[in-house]
């Protein structure tokens, strides 16, 4: 199975330089996606309900301190994924790369996984949380922007 790290790596292929926000809200949404789409989770590691929206912590520690990324900044292996993974990723990437940062990490925060998280830990907005977001809740959140989607068609 691919990794966090291969994940942000292809996304830095396909799309760098952006900043290391951007690049954990666009893992985040991959992951939602691809859990909804796929009904398989993108990678292992689990994201958690931090204060500024839905954090890989395993990822965060590759880019600590660090605003913008460029391809290769993030040691993973891309070819890791297989073709529903890229596929996952690159729809994402289609429709989600004109958001700034702040919008997509605003756009965690109104609804979803990353509220329900911060329910559950009992924190107010600016408190520290490692609370994990649940792959339930993803699916079920992603599942329903996807069939909202379909819709809108």
């Amino acid at each position: 199975m691919a990794t966090v790290h291969d994940v942000a790596a292809y996304i830095l292929m396909k799309a760098a330089p952006m900043s290391a926000m951007k690049l954990q809200k666009l893992c985040y949404f991959s992951y939602g996606y691809h859990l909804a789409w796929e009904d398989r989770p993108l990678f292992d590691e689990r994201f958690q309900a931090w204060a500024n929206g839905p954090v890989a912590p395993e990822l965060y520690s590759k880019h600590r301190g660090r605003f913008e990324l460029r391809r290769g900044d993030i040691e993973g292996d891309p070819t890791e994924l297989d073709e529903s993974e890229r596929e996952s990723i690159d729809i994402v990437l289609e429709n989600m790369r004109v958001y700034s940062a702040n919008e997509l990490s605003e756009m965690t925060h109104r609804t979803g996984p990353w509220v329900q998280a911060r329910e559950r830990a009992q924190v107010t907005d600016l408190e520290r949380s490692t609370e994990p977001l649940l792959d339930e809740e993803i699916a079920d959140f992603f599942g329903a922007l996807a069939e909202q989607g379909e819709h809108d068609d």
